[in-house]
C-alpha cells in the first residue's frame, strides 16, 4: 500500500494522516449490533502500521465502548496514535436526547474519556456541536484549561457556523472543523470553508459518501426497513433524481477502474491541502481501498464534470447534514 500523504493539523499542530480513520461503526450504533470487536482491533492496528494515525471516536458511540476499544487498540502504541474525541452529545437507550455542554459537564466527560482510553492526554477535543444553549466562550474556555492541566492537546469543534467558527478561534486557536462534505452535500462552500482556510483551521470531512448515496449501489426504492426512509434526498422521485447523478460518477469511476466510494473519497480530498477525508471502516478488507483512494488523480475534464453534475443544489432533498 502507498504511504499516506501527511498534512498539518491547525497553524501550529501536528502532522497527522491526510486520511482519517472514524471508528463509530465499530460500536453499536442506533442501539444496533455491535460488531466484532477483534476485527476491530486488528482494523485499528493495521490502519497505524499503513500510516493512518488520526483515529476519530466520541465518548458517546456505544456508551462509552467506542473509546475501550480504541483503548485496547492502542495499548502499547499510543504514540503511533493521533486520537481524536468528541462530547456533549447525551444518549438514552440508544436515542439522542439532548447535549451537555456545560463547564462542569465537560471536566466530567474529559475524565471518563481518558480512563476508557487509557491515556493521560487527549490529542483533540471537540464539542460535537453548539446549541446555544452554553455561551461559546464558557465550552472552548473550559476545553482551554483542560489544555493547560495537560489532559487535552489540541482544542477542535464540529458541525458549526462560519461564525461559531470565528468566535471559537478568538477565544483559543482552533486546530480542526470536524463537519459532513461530500461531492452531495457542498454548502460548506459558501462560508464554512472559506473560514477555515482563513483562519488557519484544518478541515476533518465525514459522510463522503452521502450516507451511501454516491457508493454507486443503491437502487429507488431502498428497503423499507433502511433508516435513510427518514430523510427526503432518499424517498420518492428525489432518490430516483439522485442516482441519475450517481449515475454520472459511477461512469468516471468506470473510466478510471476505482468504485465510486473510492472517486468520492478521492474528491473530497483534492479540495484543499487542509482537508482530511474521515473514513468510517470497521473491517481490514476495506483498508486497501481507501488508502487507494487517495492516489487517485483527476483530469481537469473529469473535475468539472462532476462539479458541475453535482453543482450546490443539484441533489434533492435533505439528509440530517442541512438543519
Amino acid at each position: 500500500m502507498s504511504e499516506i500523504t501527511k498534512i498539518q493539523l491547525g497553524k501550529n499542530g501536528p502532522m497527522v494522516s491526510k486520511l482519517g480513520l472514524g471508528c463509530m461503526r465499530m460500536s453499536s450504533i442506533w442501539g444496533g449490533p455491535t460488531p466484532d470487536e477483534t476485527e476491530s482491533i486488528a482494523t485499528i492496528q493495521q490502519a497505524l502500521d499503513s500510516g493512518i494515525n488520526f483515529l476519530n471516536t466520541g465518548d458517546f458511540y456505544g456508551a462509552g465502548h467506542n473509546e475501550m476499544l480504541i483503548g485496547k487498540a492502542i495499548k502499547g502504541r499510543r504514540n503511533d496514535a493521533f486520537i481524536s474525541v468528541k462530547f456533549g452529545a447525551i444518549f438514552h437507550n440508544g436515542h439522542w436526547i439532548g447535549l451537555d455542554l456545560h463547564p462542569i459537564a465537560i471536566k466530567n466527560f474529559v475524565n471518563y474519556s481518558l480512563t476508557r482510553l487509557g491515556i493521560d492526554t487527549i490529542d483533540l477535543y471537540q464539542p460535537s456541536r453548539m446549541d446555544g444553549s452554553v455561551p461559546i466562550e464558557d465550552i472552548i474556555g473550559t476545553i482551554a484549561g483542560l489544555v493547560e492541566e495537560g489532559k487535552v492537546r489540541h482544542i477542535g469543534v464540529s458541525e458549526i457556523t462560519a461564525d461559531q467558527l470565528r468566535k471559537a478561534n478568538s477565544i483559543y486557536p482552533i486546530s480542526a472543523l470536524e463537519i459532513g462534505y461530500s461531492l452531495a452535500d457542498r454548502q460548506i462552500e459558501s462560508n464554512l470553508l472559506p473560514a477555515a482556510k482563513e483562519l488557519g483551521i484544518s478541515v476533518v470531512a465525514f459522510a463522503n459518501t452521502a450516507e451511501g448515496l454516491l457508493a454507486g449501489n443503491l437502487q429507488a426504492p431502498i428497503p423499507i426497513d433502511d433508516h435513510r426512509n427518514h430523510f427526503s434526498r432518499f424517498q420518492g422521485d428525489n432518490l430516483v433524481h439522485n442516482l441519475e447523478k450517481v449515475g454520472v460518477l459511477k461512469e468516471i469511476a468506470h473510466l478510471k477502474n476505482v468504485t465510486p466510494t473510492q472517486l468520492a473519497i478521492a474528491w473530497v480530498k483534492e479540495q484543499g491541502d487542509n482537508i482530511m477525508p474521515l473514513v468510517s471502516m470497521s473491517r481490514r478488507s476495506r483498508l486497501p481501498e481507501n488508502i487507494a483512494a487517495m492516489e487517485i488523480v483527476f483530469t481537469p475534464q473529469e473535475m468539472n464534470i462532476l462539479n458541475s453534475t453535482f453543482a450546490m443544489g443539484a441533489i434533492k432533498g435533505g439528509t440530517y447534514l442541512q438543519r
